[in-house]
């Protein structure tokens, strides 16, 4: 008897997942647990086991197909069982939508779709009339329950918008990002249309502007044609991944999101740098883990969230969440992307424990070997860019957190000290700590006493004693 493969719950706020490769062709045996395809969520990247031992013997979603939790994605079966083998239709779906939706807001006037012109004029609400014809059939049937993700929701409430009045182009109707970002657009672009007489007067410049050989130049901005004197086979073109789009669309939402303010702060690393010089090798033999310089910053980072628990909060609404919970996201780099796995509780880890899971986070996350609840649930984020050299940079808020501290490169600086026998110039180990924050929340003077709480700490506390 054929045994279905399930699209998994890939965490509690997760609805699909998109399937980014197949490790198993029809036809291949599989044993039970041996990896079985590779997906892509929101939240992490991972590859899912076989339910049971087995031949494929039928695959209902292709690579690149973007399908709702718990959906049947494959069959597998005992050796001679006869499969289809047809991926299902249902994922491409959106594909198609989403690209006439912006379409038509911006280019009304031009008349590039004929059909939005008469419909403006004939009802009374421009936004509406388009918007509901758009994908009638895949919205209807559940008697217009809304579907859509805590980032649709937050887009919605901040531009005033009611979800029942956006079609929704997702699986099931679901309301995406794009469909969200296009009826804004939309609206915006169909306030001037009430007015009939006034279009009449702006399309007056238009109209001689394109005939006159501008209108080639016009359709030349996107990006598919090569620039001028660059042949096809100078460039190269590749869509980018699943993750990628992902990582793009969380930039984009919390720079729209958030005020962000980036305050910056020079620390003296000295008395670490001289304590990893003495213990690093006798650390890691008892330990089996290295000795970085990550767990005394997220020590000294847990110390200052408990001083200021602001910076540990979430905004909801007119709502601010305080978390009693400290859960520090570690900004991962990928060869692909960009992850963020989550150290549980950190307020309870000693710097041993903190030092072992920094470790084990990233060397799992490089593997795509982390859980759905190991990339979810931070109250505050760090990223270091400093691994490479990098002086500062002015981190990105990773939504719904209220901030972010950025660690640049340590490095020996000539620095002046003092001495009981007045200043004199040294040699320390510098490295600049970068804080962006929300100023909707944080005001600029409780950011820079948390800073200033993370430099003492750093500067002044005997860590000896802990290792």
């Amino acid at each position: 008897m054929a045994t279905d493969v399930l699209m998994p719950q890939m965490g509690e706020s997760i609805a699909e997942g998109t399937i980014v490769k197949w490790l198993k062709q029809v036809g291949d045996s599989v044993q039970r647990d041996e990896p079985l395809l590779e997906i892509s969520t929101d939240k992490v990247d991972a590859e899912i086991p076989s339910p049971s031992a087995g031949v494929l013997i039928e695959i209902l979603a292709k690579e690149g197909d973007t399908v709702l939790v718990n959906a049947v994605i494959a069959r597998l079966g005992a050796a001679g069982e006869a499969g289809a083998g047809a991926p299902a239709p249902a994922a491409p779906a959106p594909e198609p939508v989403p690209a006439p939706t912006p379409a038509p807001a911006p280019a009304a006037p031009a008349a590039p779709a004929p059909p939005a012109a008469p419909a403006a004029p004939a009802a009374p609400a421009p936004p509406a009339a388009p918007a509901a014809p758009a994908v009638p059939a895949a919205a209807t049937g559940e008697s217009r329950k809304v579907r859509s993700s805590p980032l649709v929701r937050n887009i919605a409430r901040e531009h005033g918008v009611n979800l029942e009045e956006v079609a929704g182009t997702g699986i099931g109707g679901r309301i995406t990002k794009d469909d969200i970002l296009g009826f804004i657009d939309h609206r915006k672009g169909a306030a001037p249309a009430p007015a009939p007489v006034a279009p009449v007067v702006p399309v007056v410049p238009v109209v001689p502007a394109a005939p006159s050989a501008p209108a080639p130049v016009a359709s030349a901005p996107p990006p598919l044609p090569p620039p001028a004197g660059v042949t096809g086979d100078r460039i190269h073109i590749e869509q980018m991944s699943v993750m990628r789009r992902k990582i793009a669309e969380h930039m984009i939402h919390s720079r729209r999101t958030s005020a962000h303010v980036t305050t910056f702060f020079e620390v003296d690393f000295t008395n670490i740098a001289r304590l990893r010089d003495r213990a690093k090798k006798s650390f890691e033999e008892r330990n089996g883990t290295k000795l970085t310089f990550m767990p005394f910053i997220i020590k000294a980072v847990v110390d200052g969230l408990k001083a200021h628990p602001i910076v540990n909060a979430s905004l909801d609404g007119d709502n601010i969440v305080y978390k009693h919970d400290i859960n520090i996201g570690m900004a991962v780099a990928l060869d692909w992307g960009l992850i963020v796995p989550v150290i549980k509780q950190a307020d309870t880890l000693s710097l041993v424990g903190l030092a072992r899971s920094t470790q084990d986070l990233a060397n799992r996350a490089r593997n795509k070997q982390l859980k759905p609840d190991e990339v979810a649930g931070g109250t505050f984020s760090i990223t270091n860019f400093g691994l490479y050299g990098g002086f500062t940079a002015s981190p990105i808020i990773n939504q719904p957190q209220l901030a972010i501290l950025g660690i640049g490169g340590i490095h020996k600086k000539p620095w002046v000290i003092e001495t009981p026998d007045g200043d004199a110039i040294a040699i320390r180990h510098i490295g600049v700590l970068s804080l962006s924050f929300d100023h909707r929340i944080i005001d600029g003077a409780a950011a820079d006493q948390f800073m200033a709480d993370i430099k003492k700490t750093l500067e002044t506390t005997d860590f000896s004693s802990v290792l």
